[in-house]
Order: C-alpha cells, then structure tokens, then sequence
C-alpha cells in the first residue's frame, strides 16, 4: 500500500493531534462549563430535602404541619417493597443496574426525538436523573439538550454520592404529587387517607402514575387517563416480577380516589396560626424549609374539651327561641373566606391557661377557621361588660376597703362632657338599696360598681390597678369604664383573672415551650414573663369574692346546675353581659386552671333579647371544667363515684382526687396568714350580734387590720333610718 509522501513526516500527526486535543481539550472545558450554575459536589453531599416545620402539643400531639411544600419523609424501609417496586417498575427498571445514566434509555428517548422531530416525548432520564432536577432548581425543567446534559452530571454524581437506596428513598420523598403535595408520605395521606406504609399495591402503582405528570394524571382531576396510567405500572409490575398476573388482575380492579381523603380535622388551627405568626417573623423561609420541631404549650386533651363544649355551646346559642341571626349550617359548607371581622353567624371564643406557669392550655378562637382567620382571643376588641367588675373590685379592696363595706344600691345621675346626663340602670331594673360589696359583686349590681369605682376608689386606682393587672389597651377615665365599657382583648382578660387565681403573681401567657432544629438542636426557649402585681391577701379575698358567684351569685347556675361542675371542683368567676347583649361573657378559675368564653357578633349587635353571661357562656366554662376534671364520658355515675369522704367544710376534697380526668380535682386555695374571720351582718357590715337579726349574718373573710370593730345594733333604729342613714 503507497502511503502519500506527506504522512511520512511527522508534521500531519502533529497537527491531527493537535485538532484532537484542542477538540478534547474545548468538550471537556464545555462539558466543565456547562454545569455551572448546577450544584457543587459540596452542596450535593450536604443536601437535604425541604421540610415542614412541625407543630406539637404539650402531650407529644402532631397538631399541624408548616412547609411551604408539604413534606414529611419516610424511611424506604418502613415502605411495604411493593411501594419502591411500583416506581421502579415504570420510571426505571434499570435502576439497581446503572451508574446514573442508563444508554439503552437515552438511545430510546433519541430515537423517539428524531422521529417526532421534538423533545416533548420525554423518557430517557433515570430515576436519579429526575430526583437531580428535583432536588436543583439550576437544573430546570425545560426539555433541551443542555437541560439534559446538567442532569447527567449531577446524577453520575449523585450516584458517587449515595447509595442506590438512599437515591430512591430522597426520590419519592421529594417528587411532587399535585396540589402542592410533595413526597410520597403526604400524597398518601391526601389521596387515600393513610400513612405510606399501608399503601396496597394498586394505591403505590396510583402513586407512581401521578409522579409522571402529576396535574395530569391526577385521580381527583382526570379519572379515566389516571386509570389507565395506574394500569399500566401495574401491568409493568407484573412483567418485572413484582407482582403474579393473578395479582395484577386483581389490583386493576381496585377502585380509584374520587375525591380528597377526609383527614381528621386541624385540632388547634388558631392556635397554630398564631404560632405560625410568631416564628414566621423569626425564621422566616426556615420555617417552611427547615424541618423545625415547635413544641407547643397546648394540651390535646384539653383543646379537645374546648372545641367540643364550644360547639355544644354553639348549637345552644342558636337553638334559643327568638335568636335572629343566621345560622352556622347555613354557611357551612362554603369555601371562600369573610373578609376581616364580617361573619354573618355567631362567633365566640375560649382560651384556658395554666396561670401558674402562663402557657395557653386551650384555644379556640372562632367557629370556623376556613371561613375567617380572624383570632378573637388574641386581636378582637370587645366590651368585657360585668367581667371587668372584678378589676374594680380589686382596686378597693387593695385601697383597704373590706369586703363587707356597704354601699346603697340607689340611682345615679352623672353629668357627662357633652353635657347629657348619664342614668346608669342594673341589669334588672331594680334597686336594692344597702349592700355589701360582696353581694354587689356576687349580684353583678352596676349601681355599686360605679359608686365605688368614682366616689371611693377612684377611677385612676382603677386603671392603675387593671394595668398591673394584664389590661394593656386604652381605658377611659369615665364611670362607664367601672361597669365594663372599654375594650379589651380577651387573653388579657384572662390573664387578669390568672393574676387573681395565682394570688396576686401575674404571669405573661405564652404558647411556645421550645423550637429545635431538624436535628434537635434547641433554637429558640422563651422565658417566663413573672411579676408581683397584687397583694396576696388582697388576691386570696378577690378570691372568696369570685368564689361567691359560683356559689350562689350570677355564675351558680350556669355552672354547677346546667353544666354540672360538682361542687368538689373550687371555682370562681364572674359573669359579663354588655349594653344591649351584644357580648356574653364568663370569666373564671379553678386553683390550677383560668379559662373565659366569649359570645357575640362580629359586627356588634343584640344577640338575641335575653342573652346574658349566666345563661350562655357560663354553662359553656362549666361543661369545659367538667371535661377537664372527670374526662369526655363524665356522666353522673361518674360525678357521683367521685365523691371522696375527706372533705373540707365546703364538701370538697382536701386533697388533689384523680377521677380520670386531664387533671386532678385540686384541692381549695389555702387560707393565708393575715387574713382573720369575722361574722358579720349583711345590711350594716358591721359586726354580727344578738341586736341585730340572725338570719343576715355571714362569716367574712378580711385582711388583719380591716375588719369592723363595731358590733350591729338596731335596738332603737327604725327601718325608714336605717335605709337612709349616710354608709
């Protein structure tokens, strides 16, 4: 064979090396520059899937999940092997064979291109492939050659990076299922209303279908093309070996989804809102990426008896004859939310805290909270009515006046600054002319409230003392403030009550014990708000005084008779009922736990005539206390079986009793060193005494120093000077 004259030197070879050099030299430097935006093999080896922050009871309860997409991981091995064998079966029967990048699938995917002329017929890419433009945003989604080329080196290096389990298990974990539900887990839960691992085979092959084309092949959108989808991976599972033709015969009869899963409904969704709220302004994009564990001060078992008498209560409300407004049912099934504080049907709200440490035990901020986001216990501003009394109250007996000080329940006339007199009425009418400021308070008497908010106390000692108390909104410096005119967020009133039922310790309410990162490093722990507000002598006698309500004041009935809270639980509160009844209110305790509930409208209005705090909040705080102490099943058999032998002089426990409920039935608040007993005489307030009738005298608790030391005498004291003699 002549070979030419010019390839006998050496300059042609040269030169050909050079070209392939140079050409080797520019692919490599392409094929280097291509990916350079792509992920670093430093970011392949850390990364880590988005996902949801999750939010918990006190009690270890998953209450809510917060991500931006809804993800929650599963080990590949708590999967039933026929889940992974789905998705091997039709995205990559190869996989355990490959390096990353399977040729006899991108051959197909080139041959199927030349022939359509496009790249719009897809295939080709590994399982690894796919989870590489999953996990890379770099990477993209469009079908073009470079596209495809990112993808091949980010996979081969996935491929050095991991195992081929550890591959498919961050596949189905991150691959989006439609409707923003992300991995395997959450499409789970949301199509077929289970946990991935008790997916049957037809459900997994469903799965693997959607992850195709997920909009597309969809259940709940394209039922026929998801069908014929979910047979084929069935029909593929069969011919891998996965599954016996009976088997597969059998699967493809399996009926689809035809609708979301009915998932036990959000125990807590204001509450973890207002949670979501809070650390949003912290963490940010962490929150919703990050995997954060948030643990909660909310106890399940009590949010539970919170909905649950909240809803009875409801239901009461609306069942009254004459109620005008419209119904909760009737809105119901609506999707679209009110705007702002526009609910056309009855809202309230209840909140329960541990006033001992603040942390909120319970919250249930409005009736619906697909319909309005809107959370009355921490933003709404409404009149407290006759539930602010107490905060009067306090400032009186803090100022030094005793419990038994008499003030004549008698008309009023106050010249207002517009120049209109103000004529304050009570509840009932009426007039009941001398009193004690214990029966004033335990018969919600407005007459006496005010007297001894302007004459007596003053209304500045009155603000004053609310402030110290937990009021931190504006309140007036008019006599309507001593009945409950201003406006006050209802947790704030809650934790004045707490401040009472913790004698005289205020403490901040607060929702979050802990935030830990996904790896259990401890983020963020709240401290303890505590301040010595009141006195506790003054406390322990607000105390009796609230006690007294329960036990035969505004209070009584609703409580230990409609709800049936027996008498072994100590408890105290107040009742409030505002102008017009457009707001129902019952405040109260028990010695380890402070709730409020809250009626009314939105827009303020008459609930209905004759709505009151006693008829329709009370037996609501009373069935809450009841579920609380003796459990959901607390019928009367129960109540009974409950009585102990040890009892103090009130029938009630001396002891915590355990009866199965969240809590114990807790024992009476003790009686403090500084305070004396005195009998005394209801009209007069003055000692009791054989001069003065027996039937009117009362033991009365006082701060040492306070007490009368004068006996009551009515020898020689006519009746007509006695109602109006100056007290």
């Amino acid at each position: 064979m002549n070979v030419p004259s010019f390839l006998k030197t050496p300059w042609p070879w040269l030169a050909l090396l050079f070209v392939v050099g140079v050409g080797g030299g520019m692919a490599l430097g392409s094929w280097q520059n291509l990916c350079h935006d792509c992920p670093s093999v430093a970011q392949i080896y850390t990364w880590e899937p988005q996902q949801t922050s999750k939010v918990y009871s006190a009690d270890g309860v998953l209450l809510a999940e917060l991500g931006i997409e809804r993800r929650t991981p599963v080990p590949i091995r708590d999967l039933p092997p026929h889940v992974p064998q789905a998705f091997l079966a039709i995205e990559d029967r190869r996989f355990y064979r490959h390096n990353g990048v399977d040729l006899r699938g991108i051959t197909r995917a080139a041959i199927g291109a030349t022939l359509n002329r496009s790249f719009a017929a897809g295939g080709g890419s590994t399982i690894t492939q796919q989870l590489a433009r999953n996990m890379f945003e770099t990477i993209g989604f469009e079908k073009r050659v470079e596209r495809k080329l990112k993808e091949l080196q980010v996979a081969l290096e996935l491929e050095r990076a991991y195992s081929k389990d550890q591959i498919l298990e961050a596949y189905m974990n991150q691959i989006n299922f439609d409707r923003g539900w992300y991995g395997i887990q959450t499409a789970a839960r949301n199509y077929f209303g289970k946990p991935a691992v008790e997916l049957n085979p037809a459900e997994a092959a469903m799965l693997a279908a959607i992850a195709n084309r997920p909009a597309y092949y969809n259940p709940l959108r394209n039922p026929e093309p998801a069908r014929q989808r979910r047979n084929l991976v069935l029909t593929a599972m069969v011919d891998e070996g996965f599954l016996s033709e009976e088997e597969g015969e059998e699967w493809r009869e399996y009926p689809l989804p035809d609708r979301r899963a009915e998932l036990e409904e959000d125990p807590a969704p204001y509450f973890v809102e207002w949670v979501r709220r809070t650390l949003d302004a912290r963490y940010g994009r962490l929150l919703y990426t990050g995997g954060l564990e948030i643990h909660t001060t909310l106890d399940s078992r009590m949010q539970r008896a919170a909905r649950i008498s909240m809803k009875n209560g409801f239901q009461t409300l609306e069942a009254r004859p004459g109620y005008p407004h419209p119904k909760y049912e009737e809105y119901a099934q609506q999707t679209t939310q009110f705007e702002g504080t526009n609910s056309p049907y009855m809202q309230g709200l209840l909140v329960a805290l541990d006033h001992k440490s603040g942390e909120v035990r319970a919250l249930v901020g409005g009736r619906d909270f697909n319909h309005s986001r809107f959370n009355r216990v921490t933003q709404a501003l409404r009149q407290p009515g006759s539930s602010f009394k107490p905060l009067v109250y306090a400032a009186a007996i803090n100022s030094g006046i005793p419990a038994s000080h008499v003030i004549v329940d008698a008309p009023v006339v106050m010249p207002q600054v517009s120049g209109e007199d103000w004529r304050p009425q009570n509840f009932t009418g009426e007039f009941g002319g001398p009193m004690t400021i214990r029966a004033a308070l335990r018969q919600s008497i407005n007459m006496v409230a005010i007297k001894l908010a302007v004459d007596e106390v003053g209304l500045e000692t009155v603000v004053q003392t609310a402030r110290r108390l937990g009021i931190r909104t504006d309140i007036p410096r008019f006599p309507s403030t001593a009945i409950g005119a201003p406006d006050v967020i209802p947790l704030q009133i809650a934790e004045a009550y707490g401040t009472f039922a913790n004698l005289g310790t205020r403490v901040r309410p607060h929702f979050i014990l802990r935030v830990e990162s996904a790896e259990g490093e401890v983020l963020w722990e709240p401290e303890r708000e505590r301040t010595e507000a009141l006195d506790p002598l003054v406390s322990r006698v607000m105390v009796s005084l609230l006690e007294d309500v329960v036990i035969r004041g505004t209070g009584y009935n609703g409580v230990r008779n409609v709800a049936q809270l027996p008498q072994e639980v100590p408890a105290a509160g107040k009742t409030g009922t505002t102008n017009d009844a457009t707001d129902v209110w019952f405040a109260g305790f028990t010695p380890d736990l402070t709730a409020v509930v809250w009626f009314g409208m939105d827009q303020p209005q008459r609930i209905r005539t004759g709505a009151t705090g006693g008829g329709d909040a009370s037996p609501v705080w009373g069935e809450f206390m009841r579920r609380v102490y003796y459990g959901e099943d607390a019928d009367n058999e129960k109540l009974a079986a409950s009585r102990v032998s040890t009892q103090d002089g009130n029938g009630r426990p001396e002891g915590t009793v355990d009866v199965g409920g969240v809590l114990p039935i807790p024992s009476p608040w003790p009686m403090l060193q500084g305070l004396v007993v005195r009998r005394v005489d209801s009209l007069t307030g003055l000692l009791a005494s054989r001069w003065c009738p027996a039937d009117r005298a009362y033991d009365e608790i006082f701060i040492s120093g306070t007490e009368p030391t004068e006996l009551c005498d009515e020898s020689g004291v006519g009746l007509f000077d006695l109602q109006t003699r100056p007290w």
